[in-house]
């Protein structure tokens, strides 16, 4: 099997050393024998050391096998990368001691559908914990996405009923991707919402304002909002981007492919701060966008926005005139 994938991946190398064992002394043995510039240890769930009396992946011997490969990498100044298994809720499997002993925790995500991954810095002792890196899972293994922003949305369309550009945060690293929203009258007693790549709660909190604060009713339609290319957004900055969207789809008016939208949606209708806005719209100006709504109560009318618009917003309705006009004209 490991043959086979390092064929695949076109490794060619005569550093590379395979030891297929599971005693953690045969390990340390070998990497003070070899002292290799890097250790990588698949999995410590199935390491175990022979002077703990438990079966391997018990608490005893994570925690054991943990600090003796810990002491190791300190003392002989190699660094070590341990993998481990992980839970369904996608935390560490195991005892959380593990976590608290090594010096960076790195969680791999990505959508089985989904090309897309991204590793986020858990815990990190020597640096910052808000980066993430952005890579392509390819036939010959994991590439990195050097313009993330760029692939996320090199396919959007002109016809742009129901999308838009949301730029949003991922760590401290300015991501653009692309939302879409679908509306069409419900056949059912309930209608239906369905949410891909983004909260549900957050979704029908969205589609809750639109209809009280903004005069869009969506009560009686089926609602389909989707994150393009696998991505999953959390943050409230989004809201904005997913109600323009599903406004547009519901007028049946098309937004427009170089707007960008960012902001909180409030209960009461209104536009709030998001964090680090400054680089989003940096972002937003460096892929070619031509018009970004931003929250008003943060935006310096003095500030330089180089060549793109910048539309500040106060309400959820003023966003909604800003980016629809022809539904008002219609209207």
């Amino acid at each position: 099997q490991i043959k086979m994938r390092s064929n695949r991946m076109n490794i060619q190398t005569d550093g590379l050393y395979v030891l297929p064992a599971t005693n953690v002394d045969q390990v340390i043995e070998q990497a003070q024998s070899l002292k290799p510039s890097l250790v990588i240890i698949d999995s410590i769930q199935t390491m175990f050391d022979e002077s703990v009396s438990s079966e391997p992946g018990s608490v005893a011997q994570i925690r054991e096998c943990t600090r003796r490969l810990l002491e190791h990498a300190k003392s002989s100044n190699i660094p070590m990368i341990l993998s481990g298994h992980v839970t369904k809720g996608g935390d560490i499997a195991g005892p959380r001691i593990m976590e608290h002993m090594v010096d960076v925790v790195l969680h791999m995500e990505g959508d089985p559908v989904s090309a897309w991954r991204l590793l986020r810095s858990v815990k990190n002792r020597f640096g910052s914990t808000n980066e993430v890196g952005v890579f392509e899972m390819t036939s010959s293994g994991l590439k990195e996405v050097e313009d993330p922003s760029a692939a996320f949305i090199a396919e959007r369309g002109t016809e742009s009923i129901g999308s838009v550009v949301i730029a949003t945060l991922e760590g401290t690293r300015p991501l653009l991707a692309e939302v879409q929203a679908l509306t069409s009258a419900s056949m059912l007693p309930t209608p239906r919402r369905v949410s891909s790549g983004m909260d549900f709660n957050r979704m029908l909190l969205v589609c809750a304002v639109l209809g009280r604060r903004a005069g869009v009713n969506v009560g009686g339609q089926d609602i389909v909002v989707n994150v393009t290319g696998g991505l999953h957004v959390s943050e409230p900055a989004s809201d904005l981007g997913v109600a323009l969207t599903i406004a547009s789809s519901a007028r049946d008016v098309p937004l427009s492919p170089g707007l960008a939208a960012v902001g909180e949606v409030g209960l009461s209708g209104e536009v709030r701060s998001v964090p680090q806005l400054d680089r989003r719209i940096a972002e937003a100006d460096r892929l070619g966008l031509n018009r970004i709504i931003v929250p008003a109560r943060q935006w310096d009318k003095n500030a330089k926005s180089k060549s793109i618009e910048v539309v500040p917003a106060s309400t959820l309705r003023q966003a909604l005139q800003a980016a629809l006009p022809r539904a008002q004209a219609r209207s």
